[in-house]
């Protein structure tokens, strides 16, 4: 067998074990393990289930190489090789699951367990709507936490726009999320642990609805000032004008944000519409966001007669914010 070359990076020294499948409680590890924290993943005899899942190359799967990278796997069945696994548990700094609530605990490997047998364990858990509540038993995945979490209705098309379903962001973007958190929480209290020097572990409590909801910016609070529902305005930002996505001449698309009065100025020029800049109607960001439709017809009437590239290199020369839409290739 190969050794895996030296680790490197600021947490190298630190030792995780990860009881996760799928996506939330892999990606977490993955992050710790990129930054050089040594991961042993536990894999039941069928393998994490990720691995039937996308392409795969020579009958290995590329998704997977992704999400265990830099990982050192074990096969445990955790029903019957539960001493093995605490053992494991004992000499980690950290452990990851996902499973559903509950489960460690019918496992009898639960907190307590854990703690008695290494109490600077720190044990970050990720579920669907967390370890206690009314929702605890209820089954979850990424695009569950998605949905509740309020970002599917955003990804939505403008009222009347379409019938079709609001799409997904085109990443399981729920799980990932939850698993940055359960990083960011498990490194608090490793920090708590050693610097602050309680010397005691905690109880990491992520789940993937509140993951999302953090993102919602400012959805609560408007709610709550005056019922006010935010609604899904496609490509633009309602609180930015112009910035949205245009049509170029080659079918490609073109995201332009021209937030600033002085960018708006520049943008303006760089289309040939000087006179749109020193129009008193559009002297605010506040006026142009009341004025967007009519300011996004003058930039996309400009973005048709070009392909992409060409218009992209344009507005860079113009020193205005741009990209193509990039697909992988």
């Amino acid at each position: 067998m190969t050794a895996p070359p030296p680790r490197t990076g600021p947490l190298v020294g630190l030792k995780v074990l990860e009881f996760g499948h799928y996506i939330a409680g892999p990606f977490c590890t993955r992050v710790l393990a990129d930054l050089g924290a040594e991961v042993i993943k536990v894999e039941p005899p069928a393998g994490d289930p990720v691995r039937g899942w996308g392409a795969t190359a020579n009958g290995h799967p590329v998704w997977f190489s992704i999400h265990g990278r830099n990982k050192l796997s074990v096969v445990l069945d955790l029903k019957r090789d539960r001493d093995r696994a605490l053992a494991l548990a004992t000499r980690a700094d950290v452990l990851v699951e996902n499973f559903r609530p509950g489960q460690l605990e019918r496992l009898n490997l639960g907190p307590d367990v854990l703690h008695a047998a290494n109490p600077r364990l720190v044990i970050a858990r990720v579920s669907g709507y967390g370890q206690s509540g009314p929702y605890r038993d209820k089954p979850a995945f990424g695009a569950i936490g998605e949905a509740m979490g309020g970002i599917r209705h955003l990804t939505g098309h403008p009222s009347g726009a379409s019938e079709l379903p609001p799409p997904r962001c085109g990443i399981s973007i729920g799980d990932d999320l939850a698993g940055l958190y359960a990083a960011i929480g498990l490194l608090s209290a490793v920090y708590e642990r050693d610097v602050t020097g309680t010397g005691r572990g905690r109880i990491i409590d992520v789940n993937l609805v509140d993951s999302v909801v953090s993102l919602m910016e400012g959805m609560l609070p408007e709610y709550a000032l005056d019922g006010r529902i935010r609604q899904p305005v496609g490509a633009a930002i309602p609180t930015a004008a112009p910035t949205n996505t245009y049509p170029c001449a080659d079918g490609r698309w073109m995201c332009v944000a021209g937030n600033s009065d002085l960018i708006f100025a520049r943008l303006m020029t760089a289309i040939g519409r000087t006179e749109l800049a020193a129009d008193p109607r559009f002297a605010s960001n506040a006026l142009r966001c009341a004025a967007a439709a009519e300011l996004d017809g003058a930039i996309a009437a400009w973005t048709r007669t070009l392909p992409a590239a060409e218009a992209e290199e344009v507005l860079e020369a113009a020193d205005v914010p741009c990209s193509r839409l990039f697909d992988i290739a």
